[in-house]
Formats: structure tokens, sequence, C-alpha cells
């Protein structure tokens, strides 16, 4: 009982396809928090950056949120929103495309690249349930984020509060001023709130990060049950993969077997092909006792070095694409040919001994058993009804 209560725990790190499954769904490491803070330093940067690059920026910010009557035009009302729309445009080019590309960079750096998921936006009927809406408002994820969101606004405003407590007598005798030096006195304000903030921004964004890696991968672990259960999906069963090693030790020794018997080639009274899929080398001696053996055979590339070496050592070649299949797929490296195939090899052996003494002839027609006819996949051809 209490092992399989501690395979169900969850203590061990994700395997790859874990982590590859939760990004399909729309799982994956991101920092709201280093967004916020990435997008404000960047937006202020940019602005800083266009407004000494480009004086009259400022004026073009300034004439989108002021309507003038005077300035309208009656007679082409419409060139009012044309350069509205100029300005929107020209707006979202500057500020917009840096802070795209800033999120885009951010998130590269925090998570582990742009992912697109389908899953994510996909239907699910939990989502508009009130029960599952409740258990979400008041879930452990909830209370974390609400903390969160009253430590960020504590944090922000003591620090707004303490720097405006230190500037306190400044900020009481600016209103004896001018408004010029009133306005310069905030401006020299301004920068140092702005930097001070922007710190704080940083410290929460970098906790947050450290807080959400660490969410995602408690979330991700799994038990040792699961990684079983997903090695047995992954590799297959224990008599699954015994069974594939079993297919690839024999696949390896008929390999050897066939490369080690290339020598043998020489030796041989025939070699039946098909004509370059396969290749079988026969010998038979006439007066000896058994059936022709099979000295060697191959496919593809092991067929082409059979044949090659039967051509430099003069040994007759007979095409019979059938026969050559019905050899390969039922015979042996070292044994004697099927005794269903025996006329057909003896039909080809006298035909071979007959010309090797200088007689001229027809070359034979070879049968095969109908049960001894495969393709080149070693399927057994069905006979046409």
């Amino acid at each position: 009982m209490a092992e399989e209560q501690d395979s169900q725990e969850k203590t061990e790190e994700p395997t790859q396809r874990k982590i590859d499954k939760s990004i399909e769904d729309g799982q994956f490491l991101t920092s709201k928090e280093m967004f916020v803070f990435t997008s404000v330093f960047i937006g202020l940067f940019t602005l800083v950056f266009i407004s000494s690059l480009f004086p009259n920026f400022m004026s073009m910010w300034k004439s989108f949120f002021i309507f003038s009557l005077e300035e309208l035009d009656y007679q082409k009302p419409y060139l009012g929103i044309l350069k509205l729309i100029k300005i929107i445009i020209i707006l979202t080019l500057l500020i917009g495309f840096p802070l795209l590309i800033t999120s885009i960079i951010t998130q590269f750096c925090v998570g582990s690249g742009i992912h697109f998921s389908p899953k994510a936006f996909s239907f699910k009927g939990n989502k508009i349930n009130p029960l599952t809406g409740l258990k979400r408002m008041f879930s452990m994820q909830s209370l974390i984020e609400l903390i969160k969101s009253i430590l960020k606004v504590s944090l922000l405003g003591g620090i707004s509060g303490v720097i405006i407590y230190f500037d306190l007598i400044n900020i009481i005798h600016l209103s004896e001023r001018s408004l010029y030096q009133a306005l310069k006195g905030y401006v020299i304000l301004f920068p140092k709130l702005t930097i001070y903030l922007l710190i704080a921004l940083a410290v929460i964004a970098m906790i947050d990060f450290i807080w959400q890696k660490h969410s995602h991968n408690e979330k991700l672990k799994m038990s040792i049950k699961e990684i079983k259960d997903e090695m047995k999906d992954t590799d297959g069963s224990p008599e699954v993969k015994q069974k594939i090693r079993k297919l690839q030790n024999e696949i390896s020794q008929r390999a050897s077997q066939q490369s080690s018997a290339l020598e043998d080639v020489k030796d041989a009274s025939v070699v039946i092909t098909n004509p370059t899929h396969f290749a079988v080398a026969l010998k038979y001696e006439v007066g000896e006792e058994g059936a022709p053996k099979i000295l060697a055979m191959g496919r593809g590339l092991m067929a082409e070095k059979i044949m090659k070496l039967a051509d430099e050592k003069n040994i007759n070649i007979f095409s019979s694409p059938l026969l050559a299949r019905a050899l390969y797929f039922t015979g042996q490296i070292g044994k004697e040919i099927s005794e269903d195939l025996y006329a057909s090899v003896a039909a080809i052996l006298a035909y071979i001994f007959k010309i090797e003494k200088g007689e001229f002839l027809e070359k034979p027609e070879i049968e095969i058993p109908s049960d001894l006819q495969f393709d080149e996949f070693g399927n057994k051809k069905v006979e046409d009804i």
C-alpha cells in the first residue's frame, strides 16, 4: 500500500514528452510581471528617444487629444479624419512596434519561445460553468494572485509615498512659484520617481519569474507510475520490446550471414536473379547426393554485389523473378532449397550444364508452384478468380 502511494506522488522531473504535450495544451512558462516591466521600460525609453530625435513628436502627440472647430475645414471634413488616421499610424509604428518586439523577446527569454496552441483557443464548456467559475475564484491560485496584486500595489505605493514624503517640502513650495518654475520642479521629481518605480517593477518581475518557473515545474512533475506508463506508450510493453529486439537480432544475424557468404559466390553453379532486386547463388555437383544448396543470397545492394561477383568469376546468371523471390523467402544460406522448387531449379541447371558444353538452347520457361509465388515484400500472390 505504501509503495503504491509513493508511486502516485509527483516527485519526478517531467519528461520531454510531458513538456511538449503541455505546450500543445497551451501550458507554457510565462510571467505577466516580466511583460509589465519590459513594456513600461521600453515604452518610456521609446518616448524619450523619439522625443529627442524628433522634436515635433510631442506636438503631434498633443494634437491627437485636441479638437478645434476653428481648424475644421467644412468644405473637406475628411481631411481631418485622414490627419487623425495618419497620426494614429505613425504613433502605432513608433511606439507599438518596439513594444511588440519587446514582448516577443521577453517571451523567448522567459519561456521556451513563441508557441501557438489551437487547444488554448478551443471552446471549453467548463469555462461557462458557474460552479467551475466559483472554484477558480476561490482557488489557491486565485488567492496567490490576489496576494501578489496587493503586495505589488503596496510596494509601488509605498515607494511613491516615500519619495514624495522626502520631497514634500519642495512640493509644497512649488505652489508659491510661477507656473514655469513649478513645472520645472515636477520635471525634476518625475525622473527620480520613474527610476525607483522601474527598479521596483524589475524586482517584482524577477520574483514573479522565479515563482512562475517553480510553479510551472511543480505542475509538470510526474509520478513514477506516470513515467512507467509513458514509457510503455512510447516504447511499447516489455513483451513487445522483447519481440522487437528478437527481430532486430534476426535481421542483424541475417545481414552478417549474407555478407560473409559473399566469399562463397565464386563456387556457385548459377546465380538466379530478379533481375536486380534479388539474387540467389546456388551450387550443385552432378553425381552428389542431395538437392542444390544456397551459397549466398540478398536483396537490393547485397543482390548487386552477388551479381557483380558472379560476373567477375564468369558464373552463369539466370533471370527468373518468381523463382528468385521464392528461393529468397523460403530458403536459408547453407541449406538445401525447398523440395517444391526442385523441378524449377533442375530445369535451370540442366539448361546451364548444356550451354556450358556448347549446345545452343532456348531459355526454358520456369514454372513456380502457386503457393510459392511472392511479391517483392514477401507476401504470397493471390490468384485472380
